[in-house]
């Protein structure tokens, strides 16, 4: 069975059949998705608002590829295109994302508004 290690959660590991929504996963775990108001005021799961957003730290290659909705929030929502910058590889939506096998998360990534990630890096239109 895969493993999901939640890295800021005192690297907690959850073990889930394979196939499994990371979000569904991840709050079946007692872990903590969302916060502040988003823990009220989401899409549930629809990925339209990307409040679940993760950082994949290792691992990607397990995860189901990126689909439409997913690569237009992060090149098109002003929250999405924002925090993806700097991290353009390894951030995912958990609600759109299936496990295949073992991944490393962070989930409640910070914006990365400042230092050399932000200012470096191009506008992700063609990711």
């Amino acid at each position: 069975m895969p493993k999901i290690i939640v890295l800021n959660e005192q690297k907690k590991e959850i073990e889930v059949p394979e196939g499994t929504n990371l979000r569904v996963a991840l709050r079946d775990a007692g872990v903590e998705v969302y916060s502040g108001l988003e823990k009220y005021l989401n899409c549930r799961g629809l990925g339209l608002c990307g409040t679940c957003a993760v950082l994949v730290k290792k691992g990607m290659e397990n995860l189901s590829k990126k689909n439409l909705r997913e690569r237009f929030h992060f090149t098109f929502h002003p929250k999405g295109a924002f925090a993806i910058i700097g991290h353009e590889d390894e951030m995912r939506l958990s609600c759109q994302c299936t496990v295949h096998g073992d991944v490393e998360v962070e989930v409640r990534p910070a914006f990365n508004l400042s230092g050399e990630n932000f200012w470096s890096k191009p506008f992700p239109f063609n990711k």
